[in-house]
């Protein structure tokens, strides 16, 4: 479109390190790999979880929108990747990367406040063993997880009408391998120094109440566990689980988006977002899953009926 001689963009080339790197088939053969891991291993705990009557309680209840959330994430972000490299094509249209930062942000900022969710559900469980069915009964599980998706889709709604209303008259390269808000506001005519700094402000307002939950949480049920060593090692293991997903998706998260504009390249970009939409997603399954007997046993039945 063009105004006054300049050209206004509505279409967009994603460049990311998947077509300058040496060797692209091997890289996304490893991505597709990762992908199959992704969907595979939480579509399995998701199915472990719906049909084994011993997984029905508040813990696995947020595990599976876990699950739930990883999936979306990496289907939001995995095919595109991979069909536009099979098509040697990586177009994107103003419309389309607004849905894809919005969805991409949904998911991260939910995946942010379950994990605050799941570590107020242990300290309830390890240090209130008696009052938990009460104070986390199935109202309150489906009242968490209201607040966690509607806080999600509310606060996503910022940085994707942003982007969308924004001019973009110079460069139409984005140096990602999915569009990301920051690198849109890379491309942007106008002066985006003050959404900038509210953005910072908006993702520390974001993930520090969230992550003071869960250290709390955690400091609680660590003093909890030291005076009653009897419960110690299953408690442990637990939240041994839990907090290295914790690690993995906030450390991302943080070195992602709370980073000015200035002390950011394409590739750290990059491998951060790969990080935290593909890698995280892979492990989780496996993290929780290889750290928690009860998952391993409703497996083995699951199996034990197959061979049947």
């Amino acid at each position: 479109m063009e105004k006054n001689n300049t050209t206004l963009w509505t279409e967009f080339i994603l460049l990311g390190f998947l077509s300058q790197t040496k060797s692209p088939a091997t890289v996304l053969s490893l991505l597709i790999f990762m992908f199959i891991m992704v969907l595979s291993g939480n579509c399995l705990l998701l199915y472990l979880i719906q049909v084994d009557s011993g997984l029905h309680s508040p813990m696995y209840f947020f595990l599976s929108q876990l699950s739930f959330m990883d999936l979306c994430q990496t289907l939001t972000i995995g095919p595109k990747l991979t069909t536009d490299f099979l098509r040697k094509k990586n177009g994107i249209s103003l419309s389309g990367c607004t849905v894809q930062i919005y969805f991409i942000v949904t998911m991260a900022l939910a995946e942010y406040f379950l994990l605050a969710a799941m570590s107020y559900d242990r300290y309830l469980a390890i240090c209130k063993p008696l009052q938990y069915p009460i104070l986390m009964r199935r109202t309150i599980c489906l009242s968490l997880t209201a607040v966690v998706w509607g806080s999600a889709t509310l606060h996503a709604l910022v940085p994707s009408v942003y982007v969308s209303l924004q001019p973009y008259c110079g460069s139409n390269v984005i140096h990602h391998i999915y569009c990301d808000f920051p690198s849109m506001l890379k491309l942007s005519c106008s002066d985006t120094s003050v959404f900038e700094r509210l953005a910072i402000l908006i993702s520390i307002e974001v993930l520090l109440p969230p992550l003071s939950t869960i250290l709390v949480s955690y400091i609680c049920i660590l003093v909890t566990v030291l005076r009653s060593a009897g419960r110690s090692h299953k408690a442990l293991g637990t939240c041994f689980s839990h907090l290295a997903v914790v690690g993995l998706f906030y450390g991302a998260a943080m070195f992602k988006y709370m980073r000015p504009m200035s002390y950011r390249s394409p590739f750290q970009d990059d491998i951060v977002s790969l990080l935290c939409t593909i890698v995280t997603p892979m492990l989780n399954p496996l993290i929780y899953s290889l750290r928690n007997q009860d998952v391993l046993e409703a497996l083995k039945k699951l199996f034990r009926k197959s061979y049947h």
